[in-house]
């Protein structure tokens, strides 16, 4: 690789078509030659001026057969001819195989043929919703083999048809989880009724209609709880169980959705505590669900890649209450159509149809992931056609007509091997497309690669041109010998603050920047080249205002101008004031205009709203040091001021009051204040008064102590007057206590002698008191 001393854009035309190579060198609108001629770039010149378009290269003296331009290489690897056979099989689109060797960012373009055949096999999956709202339709739909059959026939000798069915999980809140209504989730008159169930396949397709009849007349109605239904989990289930449903891999394969409710989608699952999401994967055990109940339901991008995968197209035949519903979800679907039912969908058949035929009439081309830096554009060449950077589309084709699709394929940065496939929407037809792009120069040398040439000092070799120096050289013509010395440092001694080498503006050659000319000619200049004579500031369209000359980006101007861009005249008459300063002193006159410091505004720097009020700085009592603080302002004492400021009041160090004003002379810290000679005095302290006023406060507390102690004395004296008088009242009421018990003690010994003194018949007397 080239030398890492030299810059980048040094190489651009020997990595022209490679990786390494910024898009602003090589990849433009207009597309760069290179050319490969010695001597070819002028002294200051740096070799990426061979990189250019190929007019510019001749006008500079490039010779015609020296200018090297690969061009895109396509290659129809495969090809077979537009048919179809009894068997089934039949092509559809051609070629099949295409090799692209493309230069990076150069467009090249090709056609791809379609031809709709007739008498494609065709697959036909009818889905239904068997919840209680659709058993009139069940009916009708179990007699309907004959008649769908015999539409499947006008389009193809070669159709299967089969049989799925669908209501919803069977976890509340979808379902009544109750162990009864779980096996018969219908009304309690309805004797023909299966268990609730989420999915289940019926019938794998299958050519023969009796099958189809013998096996949907099996069913019965079910139920659930909430109106929308699984029927994007049945969708998922039956796109990718292939083997299950039977698909043949190279019908045209449709699933037809019959419902009159809407449906649950991906986060519903939430509901009932379900959160783990749909994996799009098989998931049917005897021809069930048996993850209905443990995944979420798929997500419409999740249902849309599947069905889009497995080049399923689809009919959805619902009733005219969701029909809008449906529609919106046709839009996020491709290669679908919406159909709308009868209430006991008698026109299944006249649908189906109809849908068939609008989904047959558009072909719609496309491409799956494509590589990185890989861009690709159709244009459908075809009465009804529609040009856009995904898809190309052509509307109301028939069963016969060839329609044809340029597709451009542009690779903007350097690849090798990569490849992607296009494909009609629902058509197993495919066209593989491989990229390799030519990102190494093609041009002859002057000898054996790896020769020394004199050209590079016979210390290198030629390459495209220019010089691939040996190791331990370096430099445009290998004329730089390293020697012992670090590459590294040699590198980092041409670059300023660690920033690009030599600005980008020239060559690192011994540590030392050799720089380029600009584009007009002149060269950079500087220790870094980072100065040039040709980009300082314009004024009027002109660079330094035509009044200076450019040095090292910034303008010089000559006498008698000034500014960035030489714009003004030396002149400061209009910031001149009335006392014939200039901005008053707080600030400098530039373009003869003030540009004012400190806050000061223009015109002329005369007012600073922002600054401190200066009667707050330029006062205070400076009794001690008054000359030091004062330095900046003369004053006068004045009987009445003549100044027309605000007054200011200050307390000066006896406590009076002192009124000034000032006034700001020019400059910024510059003041002439006026003093009133009259100061604000407060009057003395009368003696007498305060004295008489003392006396009466200590008289007024000495009294009030005597109160309160008065009235502590009376409540001490109350509590115990209290107290006393209890503890009579309790010595009073013991002695009438102990003379009573005497009394009774008597009154006993008297009636104990009594009753020993009488016979049998003596009489009780009772004493109380």
């Amino acid at each position: 690789s080239p030398s890492p001393l030299l810059p980048q854009e040094t190489f651009c035309f020997i990595l022209l078509f490679g990786g390494m190579v910024r898009s602003d060198l090589c990849h433009r609108e207009t597309l760069t030659e290179s050319d490969s001629e010695m001597n070819f770039t002028k002294a200051g010149e740096q070799d990426a001026v061979r990189c250019n378009t190929r007019a510019n290269l001749i006008s500079a003296g490039c010779q015609e057969n020296e200018i090297i331009s690969p061009a895109n290489k396509l290659n129809i690897a495969k090809n077979d001819p537009l048919s179809a056979s009894e068997n089934g099989q039949v092509v559809q689109m051609r070629p099949q195989k295409i090799d692209l060797d493309l230069r990076p960012g150069l467009p090249v373009s090709f056609n791809v043929s379609f031809k709709a055949a007739e008498g494609h096999p065709v697959d036909l999956y009818y889905l239904m919703d068997l919840s209680y709202s659709m058993r009139d339709d069940l009916a009708n739909v179990k007699v309907l083999g004959t008649d769908l059959f015999a539409a499947l026939r006008k389009i193809t000798k070669h159709a299967r048809i089969g049989f799925g069915a669908f209501v919803d999980k069977t976890v509340l809140p979808y379902t009544n989880t109750n162990k009864e209504k779980l096996l018969k989730p219908c009304d309690e008159n309805d004797q023909q009724c299966q268990a609730a169930f989420g999915y289940r396949h019926v019938l794998s397709l299958t050519p023969n209609k009796n099958d189809f009849e013998a096996e949907v007349k099996k069913q019965f109605i079910s139920g659930n709880l909430d109106s929308p239904e699984g029927s994007l989990d049945a969708m998922m289930q039956a796109a990718v169980c292939e083997d299950k449903i039977g698909w043949n891999s190279n019908s045209t394969r449709l699933i037809v959705l019959t419902t009159d409710a809407g449906f649950h989608m991906a986060g519903d699952g939430k509901l009932a505590g379900i959160l783990e999401p749909n994996d799009e994967q098989c998931h049917m055990e005897n021809n069930l669900y048996v993850k209905s109940t443990e995944m979420d339901y798929p997500s419409v991008g999740q249902l849309a890649t599947q069905l889009e995968k497995n080049r399923i197209q689809t009919i959805f035949a619902v009733t005219q209450n969701v029909e809008s519903v449906y529609k919106e979800l046709s839009k996020m679907i491709p290669k679908s159509e919406v159909g709308v039912l009868s209430s006991d969908s008698k026109n299944v058949v006249e649908l189906i149809e109809g849908a068939y035929n609008a989904l047959s009439s558009k072909v719609t081309i496309t491409h799956d992931s494509l590589p990185e830096n890989v861009r690709v554009v159709y244009r459908p060449i075809c009465s009804h056609g529609e040009k856009s950077e995904n898809q190309g589309v052509c509307d109301q084709v028939r069963v016969g007509d060839e329609v044809i699709f340029e597709i451009t394929v542009t690779a903007d940065l350097c690849m090798e091997n990569k490849f992607f496939t296009i494909s009609p929407r629902g058509i197993k037809d495919t066209l593989t497309v491989t990229i390799n792009t030519t990102c190494k120069c093609q041009c002859d040398t002057a000898g054996p690669i790896g020769d020394p040439h004199p050209h590079c000092n016979m210390r290198g070799s030629i390459s495209c041109g220019i010089c691939r120096c040996n190791k331990g050289h370096v430099g445009q013509f290998c004329s730089c010998k390293i020697g012992d010395k670090d590459e590294h440092t040699l590198r980092a001694s041409c670059q300023k603050d660690n920033g690009t080498k030599c600005e980008g503006r020239g060559d690192c050659v011994c540590g030392r920047c050799e720089c380029h000319n600009t584009d007009s000619g002149s060269q950079y200049y500087g220790p870094y080249c980072e100065c040039d004579d040709d980009h300082c500031e314009k004024y009027q369209n002109q660079q330094c205002g035509g009044n200076g000359e450019c040095r090292c980006g910034k303008c010089e101007c000559n006498p008698g101008f000034e500014g960035s861009t030489c714009q003004c005249k030396t002149s400061d008459e209009a910031c001149r004031t009335v006392n014939n300063s200039v901005c008053n002193g707080r600030g400098s006159c530039k373009c003869n205009q003030c540009e004012c410091r400190g806050g000061y505004q223009r015109p002329h720097c005369l007012e600073c709203p922002g600054c401190t009020d200066p009667c707050q700085t330029k006062s205070g009592p400076f009794k001690k040091n008054c000359s030091e603080a004062c330095k900046t302002i003369s004053s006068k004492i004045v009987e009445k001021f003549t100044f027309t400021s605000k007054e200011c009041k200050q307390k000066d160090s006896e406590g009076c009051w002192m009124t000034f004003k000032l006034v700001q002379l020019v400059g910024e810290d510059n003041y002439e204040a006026e003093i009133r000679k009259q100061r604000e005095c407060p009057p003395p302290p009368n003696f007498i008064a305060i004295i008489r006023g003392s006396v009466a406060a200590v008289h007024l507390i000495g009294i009030l102590l005597l109160m309160l102690i008065k009235l502590l004395r009376y409540m001490k004296d109350l509590k115990e007057f209290r107290k006393f008088e209890n503890e009579k009242k309790k010595s009073k009421w013991a002695e009438v206590r102990h003379h009573s018990e005497l009394f009774v003690q008597t009154e006993i010994a008297v009636t104990h002698f009594r009753l020993v003194s009488l016979d049998s018949d003596c009489v009780f007397v009772l004493v109380s008191c």
